[in-house]
């Protein structure tokens, strides 16, 4: 009876042994062929325009100064609503190398609608304090979050905060720091996300992607299986968050925690930022939720190819998920206010 036990333990434990040699004889010979090469998703900037917006001529809009919790100062602007009565309060995330007026056209109508808008330029950018031991590229790093909790806490502290909490609304890079932000946060009732990207979900299309560029042995890429870019991918971006001093949080689990009104805005023709990348990060949301797929638009293109949709878009949702909605939930952290 012992021996047959044991035959059969050793009949099932060596294609799982023999398996993992495989697995990690194939880990090493791609991490020795391959990982200097597919390190770059993580250290090298996109080439696309980023756009800057110009003070208001009528010299409208507060300009605010905020600390963060590592005694940094963010610099931004409060663009209070020119309708009779305020609805709410929106947090305007800002894509990467932007300034704090480039919320303007995106924000014109909301303002107009009934929201005061704020945008906080994050260290680094436009004329927030430098962090001398940071430096900002596409991907969301704890940096980023910080800064967006900063400004969350700094929104809900002023003298003229909205009891209902805030919305927000966040462009690329901002889109995914204040997914991460919001999740822990009941106070934001909302969001809306223009261009949103994830870490994992975008990470491991780029790898197919450049293992293909970088290799001609079709076998290893036909082998290969989507679970093990991910785990390489991981790998790798724990080792770049290293040497760069930053952790790269997971844009993904936030997204599963949120489960609160959501709409996505994504573009047709993102050579960015697929469409099929943006759809998985949809699918983890919880809540209430669209997609909101703009023809012919390409990376952070839909306003200008949506215009007056776009707009209308914008208000309808922050009309139906701000304005009119309650007290943040029980648990919801106070903060003191300033000034």
């Amino acid at each position: 009876m012992v021996f047959w036990f044991w035959f059969v333990v050793t009949v099932l434990a060596v294609p799982a042994v023999a398996f993992g040699l495989v697995i990690a004889a194939l880990y090493l010979y791609i991490r020795w062929k391959y990982m200097a090469h597919l390190l770059r998703i993580f250290q090298e900037k996109p080439l696309f325009v980023v756009p800057r917006g110009e003070p208001p001529a009528d010299g409208d809009g507060e300009d605010v100064e905020l600390k963060t919790e590592d005694g940094l100062t963010l610099r931004g602007c409060y663009l209070k609503t020119t309708a009779p009565e305020r609805k709410g309060v929106i947090l305007f995330g800002l894509e990467f190398g932007s300034n704090r007026w480039a919320c303007q056209p995106y924000c014109e109508k909301l303002i107009e609608a009934g929201y005061d808008v704020l945008a906080v330029e994050p260290r680094n950018q436009g004329d927030s304090d430098k962090d001398p031991n940071y430096e900002p590229l596409q991907w969301v790093t704890d940096r980023d979050v910080a800064d967006t909790k900063a400004a969350i806490k700094y929104l809900l502290s002023r003298p003229d905060a909205d009891p209902k909490g805030i919305g927000l609304f966040g462009i690329s890079k901002g889109a995914g720091a204040g997914f991460l932000a919001a999740a822990s946060d009941k106070a934001v009732r909302c969001v809306v996300t223009d261009g949103a990207y994830g870490t994992h979900t975008t990470m491991v299309p780029y790898l197919k992607r450049w293992i293909s560029i970088y290799s001609d042995r079709k076998i290893i890429q036909r082998i290969i299986p989507t679970w093990f870019y991910g785990l390489f991918g991981v790998i790798g971006a724990r080792k770049v968050a290293r040497n760069r001093g930053v952790t790269y949080p997971s844009v993904e689990k936030a997204v599963a925690r949120l489960n609160r009104p959501l709409l996505m805005i994504h573009f047709c023709f993102d050579t960015y930022i697929r469409t099929e990348m943006a759809q998985v990060l949809f699918e983890r949301a919880r809540g209430p939720k669209e997609l909101w797929v703009v023809p012919k638009a390409k990376h952070n293109q839909a306003l200008t190819v949506a215009g007056a949709e776009y707009h209308a878009k914008l208000i309808a949702f922050f009309d139906a998920n701000l304005a009119n909605a309650g007290p943040p939930p029980a648990g919801t952290a106070t903060h003191t206010p300033v000034g």
